[in-house]
C-alpha cells in the first residue's frame, strides 16, 4: 500500500488499483497515474478521479450507464493496443462532469463528447474526443 496526499486528505492506494492513462488526459498530459475515489456508500453514484501525479487535480466523474448515455465506438487498432483491449465487455465508459464557474444555480454537465474510455483488466485508459453520444436521461444525479 501507498500512502498519497490528494484534495481528499490522505488516501491509501493499493498499486493494483491504479489507472493508468499512457497519454493522459487532454490538458493535463503530464498526469497518467489516477485512482478512483468515492464516498462510503453502498451504491455511490458520482467518483473522483483523482490523479496521483498531481494531488490537486481531481474530476467528477460518473459512469455513461447512470446518465443513460450509449455509444458506439470505433477504436483504432492502435487505441486497442494501447488500451490492451481483448474483449469489449472489458470497457467501462465514465464521464467527466463540470460545473460552469458563473455564479447562480447552474446545473452539472457531463462531456458527452469525450468520454474516458477504461480497459477493466489492464486498468489502461485514454480519453476519446469527438464523439456523438445516443442519450437517454434516466437518472438525476
Amino acid at each position: 500500500m501507498q500512502i498519497v496526499k490528494t484534495r481528499f486528505g490522505e488516501v491509501e492506494v493499493d498499486p493494483n488499483t491504479v489507472l493508468t492513462f499512457p497519454l493522459g488526459l487532454p490538458g493535463f498530459e503530464p498526469c497518467t497515474r489516477f485512482k478512483l475515489l468515492h464516498e462510503d456508500k453502498p451504491q455511490p453514484k458520482i467518483l473522483w478521479l483523482q490523479s496521483l501525479d498531481e494531488p490537486a487535480l481531481a474530476f467528477s466523474v460518473v459512469t455513461s450507464e447512470l446518465l443513460g448515455v450509449n455509444y458506439q465506438i470505433q477504436l483504432s487498432d492502435e487505441e486497442c493496443e494501447l488500451l490492451q483491449l481483448e474483449e469489449p465487455d472489458d470497457v467501462t465508459l465514465l464521464l467527466v462532469l463540470a460545473r460552469p464557474p458563473e455564479e447562480g444555480d447552474r446545473p452539472i454537465s457531463a462531456n458527452t463528447q469525450a468520454p474516458l474510455i477504461i480497459n477493466s483488466k489492464s486498468r489502461l485508459g485514454l480519453q476519446k474526443t469527438g464523439l456523438q453520444a445516443d442519450i437517454v436521461f434516466r437518472n438525476a444525479i
